[in-house]
């Protein structure tokens, strides 16, 4: 049995892929040429991977395709027209996989790809467990009994999914191409809840999720009182955080994170009440987030001479702005300048203002134009990176290239936040390289 990936370069896939190579499969995948970050660890694997072509779907293969494709593609249209090969949307699939194991799924607007990297990173102390998260890693150690992975909600895809467990760290607005508003996506989290079938943490200061209407048990996390795990005595600055969880009336973990984010602080937060749930020692706990190392494109920090370089795939305002707060956090008295490139045309003409109030609470912003294989979604979407720049009076507009990064080393030194779902990274390289042969 023989795995072929169609789109193997997306982050979902590209982690599944690692995941199926792991369990002893053979393995193989194509994608567009362009080099794309999560292609490392298939290339760390020894995965071959190539260009789109027909001739790569064989008899008894099992094609599992990205969702970013259709029969457009020559190898979506030769593996659904093929009699002799068994066809799988990547959704599908990974539903129907994690049914092998003690599920649980993350789901949530911000937060999903760092709550699942850290659960992955703490569970293995408790039980042998696997992970899929949206950066492109995946693994699955041999004897796995838990399996804990990324649950996107962009046109309810999350909905394949029947977890045994969720953690669900957040409801804002997001995806507002496919969504028609809040209620319709609040009841896509409605609908997922009804899904899981043992217990379901989530944050329990979200306006939206105690709304929800449970069919299992549920346990909260948060910082206000009522929850049942409450983060207490908090204080974040240059040394990173430290705060004590209280649970039960009584404050049974004290933690220090490298880390100066409100957002990480929630995840951390989830994740100690999922794992002590399911039974894991609060010392185990503890050790595990205190050791968590981060995981790709996420709030990556590299310190280059005077400069402090973070690679993080925040594209949402609310993501933005804690991005930013957690720099001056953690930096305090350096400039701080956020560089964003969007990723779809309708997010940003939908959240043009919340996007630049976000950005303006930097000292500078750096904008980079859409890529350029974005589609309008929709005709009445005529925004343009040039409306973003207007509302950014300290702003400016450059490319992914070795002359914006010639102009980005002369604004430093400073905190560069280079912000993206898209290549902003590609600029970040560029950048460091520059700082480090100076």
């Amino acid at each position: 049995m023989a795995y072929h990936f169609v789109g193997i370069k997306g982050t979902g896939m590209a982690a599944l892929a690692c995941i199926l190579h792991d369990e002893g499969y053979p393995v193989t995948g194509s994608d567009i040429d362009k080099y794309i970050f999560t292609q490392d660890g298939l290339t760390e694997r020894g995965i071959p991977f190539g260009s789109f072509d027909a001739k790569n779907i064989h008899d008894g293969d099992i094609v599992i395709m990205g969702g970013a494709f259709d029969q457009s593609n020559p190898e979506i249209k030769a593996a659904q027209e093929n009699p002799n090969v068994q066809a799988y949307w990547y959704f599908d699939f990974l539903g129907e996989f994690a049914k092998n194991y003690e599920s649980i799924s993350v789901a949530g607007t911000h937060g999903k790809s760092t709550t699942t990297g850290l659960l992955g990173w703490i569970l293995p102390r408790y039980a042998k467990t696997g992970y899929l998260i949206g950066d492109g890693h995946g693994h699955m150690p041999k004897g796995s009994e838990y399996f804990v992975f990324e649950s996107c909600e962009f046109k309810r895809h999350f909905l394949c999914y029947h977890p045994d467990y969720a953690l669900i760290t957040n409801v804002e607005l997001d995806h507002i191409d496919y969504y028609k508003d809040m209620d319709d996506y609040v009841s896509a989290f409605q609908q997922f809840a009804d899904q899981v079938q043992k217990k379901i943490v989530y944050y329990g200061d979200d306006p939206w999720l105690p709304t929800l209407k449970y069919k299992v048990p549920t346990v909260t996390y948060g910082l206000k009182d009522g929850n049942d795990y409450q983060a207490i005595h908090i204080e974040q600055g240059p040394f990173g955080m430290h705060f004590d969880v209280k649970h039960e009336g009584k404050e049974i973990a004290h933690i220090s994170l490298h880390e100066t984010s409100s957002t990480f602080l929630q995840d951390a937060l989830g994740c100690f009440a999922m794992a002590h749930t399911l039974g894991m020692k609060v010392e185990d706990i503890v050790d595990g987030l205190e050791t968590f190392k981060g995981i790709a494109r996420r709030s990556v920090i590299e310190e280059v001479k005077d400069s402090v370089l973070v690679d993080d795939y925040a594209h949402h305002p609310t993501a933005i702005r804690y991005m930013i707060d957690a720099a001056r956090k953690k930096y305090p008295g350096k400039k701080v300048i956020a560089l964003y490139k969007p990723d779809r045309y309708s997010r940003l003409q939908y959240f043009l203002q919340g996007f630049a109030d976000s950005l303006n609470m930097a000292d500078e912003v750096v904008l980079c134009d859409f890529p350029k294989n974005a589609i309008r979604e929709t005709p009445d979407i005529t925004v343009t990176i040039q409306d973003l720049l207007a509302l950014c009076p300290k702003g400016r507009l450059l490319d992914v290239d070795e002359p914006s990064a010639e102009v980005l080393e002369t604004m430093g030194p400073a905190v560069y936040l280079f912000m993206s779902s898209k290549d902003i990274y590609l600029l970040k390289d560029m950048l460091k390289k520059r700082l480090e042969e100076d």
